[in-house]
């Protein structure tokens, strides 16, 4: 296995990073600096066992040592329609080396699936009031959708979440996009390759107007190839996740080419300005 470079296809994906920074740049409070670009191997698709889906090995603490162990520098914690489990994981990580950006993973009205990210956790929070007070009032049926466990600083199970998170909230992609971008945050759509809960599936198309900076596709699909199969594909960014749900999916899976961990930087990777750039791991099937 290798790592290819996510090569630009056209100047739309610039465009699209810097009409996104430009809300970045008051709430950027970023946890690392250098006036140096380095290299830092990244997952910013991990779900806890806040995510009914998820095992119930996947604490924050055993998250931790498994991305620290695999080589990690940076995940993002996306549980469905939640952050409860956020604020503990940053805590336990704080005297680590691994850099925790906070985050959630918002299903729309459409049934799409969308990486909320934020700088902050605070504006993370307050977007989580706004995905609670979308969201349907349907109880978790524990036996059919699996358990919605919060953690403490112990790493031992603290509390249950009774209303359903596996559920689509009343939010469409493009009010999601608004008002996750109107805080300061940054949206991606999860998976656009897979079969079920991807922008492609379900939309059919992804509308230009919305210019997203960045793409997810699972870690086996080469964009090349999806970009053949989808023309309309041609001239955005990607990365690749793991979309973690057991502690052995968690592997890097990207790096990303930057001078500190902020969003911010990020979508200068997209871009590739001034030497920042994004790799991709190849994955042979």
């Amino acid at each position: 296995m290798g790592f290819i470079l996510n090569e630009m296809q056209s100047s739309n994906p610039q465009m699209n990073a810097e009409k996104y920074s430009s809300n970045y740049k008051m709430r950027n409070t970023p946890c690392s600096s250098s006036n140096k670009l380095r290299t830092y191997k990244a997952d910013l698709h991990v779900h806890t066992v806040l995510s009914p889906c998820a095992d119930l090995l996947m604490t924050p603490g055993n998250i931790i040592k498994r991305a620290l162990a695999s080589g990690l520098d940076i995940i993002a914690i996306t549980d469905h329609n939640s952050a409860e489990n956020v604020e503990v994981t940053m805590e336990l990580a704080k005297d680590t080396p691994l850099h925790v950006i906070p985050g959630m993973e918002v299903e729309s009205s459409e049934e799409v699936h969308l990486l909320c990210l934020f700088n902050r956790v605070d504006d993370l929070l307050k977007w989580q009031e706004i995905v609670y007070n979308s969201l349907p009032d349907l109880k978790n049926d524990e036996d059919y959708f699996g358990y919605q466990l919060l953690t403490d600083l112990n790493d031992e199970y603290a509390a249950r979440v009774d209303r359903l998170l596996a559920v689509a909230t009343g939010m469409t992609v493009e009010e999601i996009v608004d008002k996750v971008t109107k805080m300061g945050g940054l949206v991606i759509p999860s998976h656009i390759d897979r079969p079920y809960n991807s922008i492609i599936t379900n939309l059919g198309f992804i509308p230009p107007k919305l210019k997203f900076p960045l793409l997810e596709v699972y870690k086996g699909t080469n964009p090349q190839d999806l970009i053949k199969r989808f023309p309309f594909l041609k001239g955005y960014s990607f990365i690749k996740d793991s979309d973690s749900h057991y502690l052995d999916d968690l592997e890097p899976m990207m790096e990303f080419r930057i001078k500190k961990v902020s969003l911010e930087e990020i979508l200068l990777a997209a871009r590739e300005k001034d030497g920042r750039g994004i790799i991709l791991k190849q994955v042979k099937r």
